[in-house]
């Protein structure tokens, strides 16, 4: 989630139910934000862009066979070639990357995980038949190992064929549920297809299988907001806070949490430090809850003003275009 998520969907439920004490006028503000639930959403922070997954994948991939020898004795300098091929992947250097891959497999040609790796390589090169070939030989090999049914999960990614994504992430999971980037993918591709509840399910037990890290607790509050369980998503947030302390992206939860809440001012406040984020996306995404919260007090030139900075920051932040309209 360092992008922008939908920055409409958090106050869908405000926007549907109004509020009993507000004026003739203020009643009239849910109509505008409920047309920002239409536009197109950008990923949450835990949803990362392929090449992130990738590169997610590729760290996974060069620790486990360090330990793991499917074919044992699996000679050392196999392994210590299929290491440093991994690093120089992570790096883009792809020609290096293959060499060392090719020579690892000299030594142990049966050694799953460099066919992985080696398919990686053509992965990245958009080489996508050539990725699948050593996929293929890789699971051949051996398909009591999690990592040749997750990389045709990416390949399928990559093509964008979801259910057969989800089919690999599933299938790498049934060998070991404790896989981290095939448990994160297959909630990823639930939750972009509206999947929510299942999605949630994935995410509730990434914090288990991977609770040092912020990303199953991101999008475990993200699912619950989608299905408007509100008091869940905060109970959630407030845990990630305690163990993680006050991250960025918890920011941005807790904004969304006020915004619901109505509480438009205090929303602002912990949004405005996000507008000068690293992180371009989230920056972004910033500037776009401060425009949807400006808007929803009626303060219409200060939400375009936010809007403007919104896409001079990632210009294809839609619903800062759609707050725009015209402009």
């Amino acid at each position: 989630m360092g992008s922008s998520d939908d920055l409409a969907e958090g106050l869908v439920v405000w926007a549907s139910r109004g509020n009993p004490n507000q004026s003739a006028g203020q009643a009239r503000r849910p109509n505008f934000v409920r047309n920002f639930s239409r536009a197109r959403p950008n990923e949450p922070e835990p949803m990362r862009s392929f090449s992130h997954l990738l590169a997610l994948a590729l760290v996974l991939v060069s620790a486990l066979v360090v330990g793991c020898s499917n074919v044992p004795p699996l000679p050392p300098k196999a392994i210590e070639l299929n290491r440093s091929g991994a690093a120089a992947l992570a790096a883009g250097d792809l020609t290096t990357a293959e060499a060392r891959f090719a020579v690892a497999l000299e030594y142990s040609p049966r050694f799953t995980e460099a066919w992985v790796n080696l398919g990686y390589v053509e992965l990245r090169r958009g080489n996508l038949e050539r990725a699948r070939k050593h996929f293929i030989k890789a699971r051949s090999l051996n398909p009591d190992l999690p990592t040749p049914h997750h990389a045709l999960g990416l390949l399928a990614d990559a093509r964008d064929i979801g259910k057969e994504a989800e089919r690999h992430y599933r299938q790498a999971l049934k060998v070991d549920p404790a896989f981290v980037p095939a448990r994160s993918n297959l909630a990823r591709r639930l939750f972009q297809r509206g999947a929510f509840e299942e999605a949630r399910e994935q995410y509730l037990r990434l914090t288990q299988v991977e609770p040092d890290a912020l990303a199953g607790y991101l999008g475990l509050a993200e699912c619950l907001l989608r299905l408007d369980r509100e008091v869940e998503a905060e109970d959630v947030i407030g845990r990630a806070r305690a163990r993680f302390g006050e991250t960025p992206e918890l920011g941005m939860l807790v904004a969304r949490l006020l915004l619901r809440r109505e509480a438009f001012v205090e929303a602002e406040e912990i949004l405005a430090p996000l507008t000068d984020d690293a992180d371009r996306p989230r920056a972004a995404a910033a500037w776009s809850w401060i425009a949807v919260a400006r808007l929803a007090r009626d303060d219409r030139e200060g939400a375009r003003a936010a809007a403007r900075e919104a896409l001079a920051i990632d210009a294809s932040n839609e619903v800062a275009r759609k707050i725009l309209g015209g402009d």
